[in-house]
Formats: structure tokens, sequence, C-alpha cells
């Protein structure tokens, strides 16, 4: 990790640092060093950056790219715990100032890690899961297709699960259009699932929470909203 700032708040830091070994703790990674930076005069008062990266290997016999996904394939949704760090300029632009302040912790919800969560299937003797795409920057629309093989596109039902109040609000208040929310805002679903129609229903027994959200057909690679 790498933290940035004018002058140093050790207060602050310290819960930085807090968040980010909790971080590495839900998805069984270890932080192994970091960097702490002081520039007075290059940042303002009380700001700072924060950056940082992982690294991780796999057996190339354990990849999970999507070249197995077939048509008849299912859709899985795994819920998110909210806004997931995506889609805060249209959420400032929407919210007054005073409401963000008052909102603070609906809005800042820590996303939700899933390797716990997950990992179980990949360990297993035969892993079910096909595909799998982080609902994040870009929203359905832009991250599912990166785990489709050409000539396959994905049939989203798009109300087929619960979607958050937080996201119907924010839609009604910008007056957008569903395909452009399912493009900046994951709507409820952090994580997508690809799996064999026989499989469902061991994901299902596996997590505590998990929707039937569509279907993969033949089609120009993409996302489609039925």
């Amino acid at each position: 990790d790498y933290f940035a700032c004018g002058k140093l708040d050790v207060g602050v830091a310290e819960k930085v640092v807090k968040g980010i070994v909790e971080g590495c703790r839900q998805s069984s990674c270890v932080l192994l060093g970091g960097e702490t930076a002081e520039m007075p005069g290059f940042y303002p008062a009380g700001e700072y950056d924060l950056a940082g990266f992982a690294v991780g290997a796999v057996d190339k016999a354990h990849v999970i790219d999507g070249k197995t996904i077939r048509t008849g394939d299912i859709v899985l949704g795994v819920p998110s715990s909210g806004l997931h760090s995506n889609g805060f300029s249209l959420v400032r632009k929407v919210f007054p100032e005073k409401e963000l302040a008052k909102r603070w912790k609906e809005l800042l919800t820590p996303t939700i890690i899933y390797v716990s969560a997950i990992m179980p299937f990949i360990q297993a003797e035969r892993n079910v899961i096909k595909g799998m795409a982080h609902i994040t920057g870009g929203g359905f629309t832009d991250n599912i297709p990166r785990i489709l093989p050409p000539g396959l596109q994905v049939r989203i039902t798009s109300r087929s699960w619960p979607i958050p109040e937080l996201f119907l609000e924010i839609q009604q208040k910008a007056k957008l259009p569903d395909d452009e929310m399912f493009r900046t805002l994951n709507m409820g679903i952090g994580l997508v699932l690809i799996v064999a129609p026989n499989d469902v229903s061991e994901i299902e027994k596996g997590l505590p929470k998990v929707y039937p959200i569509g279907v993969v057909e033949d089609g120009s690679k993409g996302v489609r909203f039925a």
C-alpha cells in the first residue's frame, strides 16, 4: 500500500491501515509492506492519496477463463452491500451535500470481498464455476462480456432480484433509463457467476444468497436486458 499526504495525521493513517489489514484478512492475503510519503505543499490539509495492488498466482489447470461457457448456461448474481465504490460522480450529483453527510454510512458501506464465499467452489474436486465477473465500474454492460467466448451473449432479466431502494432512488433523482443505470452501478449485484443449469443448486446450497438473473445465449458478445 502507498499512503501520501501533505502532513501525516497518525490517527487517520492508522485507521486506513487497519482497513487494509481487514481487507487482507477477508481475502486471505498478506500485507507485505508499504510506503508513507509526506509532500508538504502538494496535498491540501486533510487530504491524502491511497494506492495499492495485489499479486497472486494460479495453476493453469485451475484458471477460470470462461472458455467452457456455453449457450443455456445460467447467470447467477451474488448480492452487493451497496454502491461498492462505483458511481460516486453520479451520487454526488444527485444528492445535496447535507444529505451526503447525513447518509455517509449507507453510501460508504464497505465493498463485500467474496473470496471466502467463493473459494470452497474453486478448491472443490470439481469446480462448477465457468466464469466470474465483478460488477464494478462499467456495471453489467462492460464487465460481463469480458468473460464470454466469441459468439455468445448474456440476457439479463433486469427485475429478477430485489433491487435495493438506494439504486431506485438514484435512478429517480437522476432520471436515467435502465440501460444507463446498469452500465454505471451494480444495482444490488456485486458478483456474477456463470454455471451449467445442472450446477445451479450446488451454488445455491453453498452461498447464503444468490439469484438466477439471466442466461447465456447465441449472439454478438455483450449483454442485453429483458
